[in-house]
């Protein structure tokens, strides 16, 4: 039994239905990934990649670059990703195997341009644990400045890792406690918030415009906000990593995808709005623990505690997520073979986890020791602009090159659903791509060309395709 292919645009066999369990099989441990994850877990997933109190985390650097119109920057960045979400969801119906924008882009466009996606989105994957936990680090070295940041990246490492490592099932079950913990601590961030500004201004004062048009604010400016505000959207789209660990993900990717961009993006939205009414403008002591400043003013001393263990508390488990797509992300590369397979390709035969890629995004987590969170934060998005804006040629293409019968069953909804939210998905994405940081442009067309060298070093001069894995790996 093999899984129905398709000619690439080098007239390579491209798998385009899903693998049956029976052959996502590690030949040489025994083991398998897992079906595990329900609709809930999966949201959760999500949500804990997101971290919705991620916001506080990175309400000063977006502020002080929108020059107070943080409101407004995530709005924007909440249109581009509905839109991009809506495309992830498509494509998860079409391809409900791990691997997201790599296997989505090498399978419906071609393998080399799918490689030089998930080298791209590598980048943003293993960044973005060791963003997190610097947020988180940052923070606890505000409250507890006698212990230094790199002590705290390195307690943030060594539990993230440990627990990844033993497996899903573990992490579902903290994440749901500490998913809990912090949302109770947005509600009384938001709620203080709201008081302050009625304390002080009466309630009218809580119906403004400063926070989407700022002070001294510019669309330039807004949209470079909205360009780091998707640094905080970046969850949805990694959940389709766990594709071959959720049950029927035909049905429950789509729906989870959508569910998690749309909540998150409200939560920022709401949040970020009543913080800016307290502290307007974008100028902070400094920006990298603005909402510190922002808890002390509403809430006093014993509010900061609380806020400081429950911004803790969502980076962890914003960190164990964000580990584990990303050691997916590299065991499907590895089983591809496009990556090390002796080391990336395999699964631990007691826990069925991807052990080398989770000590690898461990490894670069260190990194973290020196930089600052508003250099980190700049880092992560490249990668994941260009395979949103892939994804939604993918939905694109897709459509136009069915047919007839195909697009009925698999890609209801026609030309609006499957051309127009697409094109407007990948418009907003390019245009937040343009607009990032210089540093993030830089190290990411530099890395884009490090991935081409390597293309052409595993295809042989581009003579041949890159592999791919078909189900079974007979090394």
């Amino acid at each position: 039994m093999t899984a129905a292919s398709t000619a690439d645009n080098s007239g390579t066999a491209v798998p385009t239905s899903p693998l049956p369990d029976a052959l996502t099989i590690d030949r040489k441990t025994g083991t398998r990934l897992q079906r595990t994850m329900t609709l809930p877990s999966v949201v959760l997933f999500g949500l804990a990649y997101m971290t919705p109190i991620i916001v506080l985390g990175t309400f000063g650097v977006i502020a002080e670059t929108s020059h107070g119109a943080s409101a407004m920057s995530y709005v924007m960045a909440t249109i581009a990703m509905l839109f991009t979400a809506a495309s992830y969801g498509r494509m998860s119906v079409l391809h409900p195997t791990s691997g997201s924008a790599y296997t989505y882009v090498g399978r419906t466009i071609g393998l080399r341009l799918g490689f030089l996606t998930g080298w791209s989105v590598l980048l943003d994957y293993m960044f973005l644990p060791m963003v997190i936990w610097l947020i988180g680090a940052s923070y606890l070295n505000a409250q507890f400045p006698s212990v230094p940041i790199w002590a705290w990246v390195l307690g943030f490492i060594i539990l993230t890792t440990a627990i990844n490592i033993a497996g899903l099932n573990v992490a579902d079950k903290i994440d749901l406690a500490l998913m809990i913990f912090q949302s109770l601590v947005i509600i009384l961030f938001v709620a203080l918030s709201i008081r302050s500004v009625a304390t002080q201004g009466g309630a009218g004062a809580l119906i403004s415009l400063k926070p989407f048009v700022g002070e001294g604010s510019s669309l330039s400016a807004i949209v470079a906000g909205g360009a780091i505000a998707a640094y905080s959207f970046l969850g949805f789209d990694a959940v389709t990593t766990l594709s071959e660990e959720t049950h029927d993900p035909q049905r429950t990717m789509p729906r989870a995808i959508m569910l998690i961009a749309l909540v998150g993006g409200l939560i920022f939205i709401v949040v970020s709005y009543v913080i800016q009414l307290v502290h307007p403008g974008g100028s902070f002591a400094d920006s990298s623990s603005a909402a510190y400043e922002v808890a002390t003013q509403v809430g006093g001393n014993l509010f900061t505690a609380v806020f400081i263990a429950g911004l803790c508390f969502g980076q962890f488990t914003s960190g164990i997520a964000a580990q584990a797509s990303a050691s997916r992300l590299l065991y499907v590369m590895g089983r591809d073979g496009v990556l090390p397979k002796r080391f990336f390709g395999r699964l631990n035969a007691r826990f069925a986890t991807p052990v080398g890629g989770i000590l690898t995004v461990a490894v670069v987590g260190l990194i973290a020791m020196f930089l600052d969170v508003a250099t980190s934060t700049s880092f992560v998005n490249f990668g994941a602009f260009v395979s949103f804006t892939l994804v939604n040629v993918c939905v694109i293409v897709s459509y136009a090159t069915a047919d007839g019968e195909t697009r009925r069953r698999t890609m209801p909804g026609g030309v609006p659903r499957n051309i127009v939210l697409p094109v407007l998905g990948a418009l907003f994405c390019a245009y937040l791509l343009v607009h990032l940081d210089s540093h993030a442009l830089i190290l990411g067309v530099s890395w884009l060309c490090v991935g081409i060298i390597v293309l052409a070093f595993i295809t042989h001069g581009f003579h041949r395709t890159p592999p791919q894995y078909d189900g079974i790996d007979a090394s």
